[in-house]
């Protein structure tokens, strides 16, 4: 993907939806996507800090925390990049992506924080390649675009939510015209291959 793409909502989003359009395997990234991110915030939290980062931190009660941690830096990086993308989309992303980085810290200060969230972690990734694989009948994004798909997926479900409630409906058009596109164009790709594979053996008898 040229780099000039890296800041092309429509061209992220259809690049993004291409390989997530079964209301299955939506449903199943609607809920653990989030979930990923989140006990992802708690593994980066644990990193330790150098000496340089502020001693910041304040405790909301026992399950938000802020502290000046890695975790802060990545929450802050990803909703930036949102916020470029789409930013009316990415204002409203800030309350969860605050409350997700918040409880993530909180949770870390737990005696097995790290462990329950890796449970969680390992739990959705498992069902999303479950969605993918029985589903969806293709391989997830992040085979083909590791970064893109890491870090454009909770985005992605955030505005696929915004969508179904009416939000920006010349982008959502434009988005579902595109992902149609390259839909039909993998599916053709397909059919080549399979064609493809089936005369192989006629012609080795």
């Amino acid at each position: 993907m040229p780099a000039k793409d890296v800041i092309n909502v429509e061209k992220q989003l259809v690049f993004y939806g291409a390989y997530h359009s079964n209301p299955i395997n939506v449903a199943i990234h609607i809920c653990c996507v989030p979930l990923i991110l989140w006990s992802t915030f708690v593994f980066v939290a644990a990193l330790s800090t150098p000496q340089s980062f502020p001693t910041v931190s304040h405790y909301f009660g026992p399950y938000l925390a802020f502290e000046f941690n890695w975790a802060f830096l990545m929450a802050l990086s990803y909703w930036i990049y949102y916020t470029i993308l789409e930013p009316v989309a990415g204002l409203l992303y800030a309350p969860q992506m605050i409350a997700m980085f918040l409880s993530a810290t909180a949770f870390l200060h737990r005696g097995d924080g790290v462990k329950m969230a890796a449970y969680v972690h390992v739990f959705c990734w498992i069902m999303q390649f479950i969605g993918h694989g029985i589903a969806e009948g293709r391989a997830p994004a992040l085979l083909d675009n590791i970064l893109g798909a890491l870090v454009l997926a909770p985005f992605f479900v955030h505005i696929e939510m915004l969508f179904a409630l009416g939000y920006n409906k010349p982008l959502h058009k434009k988005f579902i015209n595109g992902t149609g596109v390259e839909i039909t164009k993998f599916r053709r790709e397909r059919a080549q291959q399979e064609r493809a594979a089936e005369k192989k053996p006629l012609l080795s008898m």
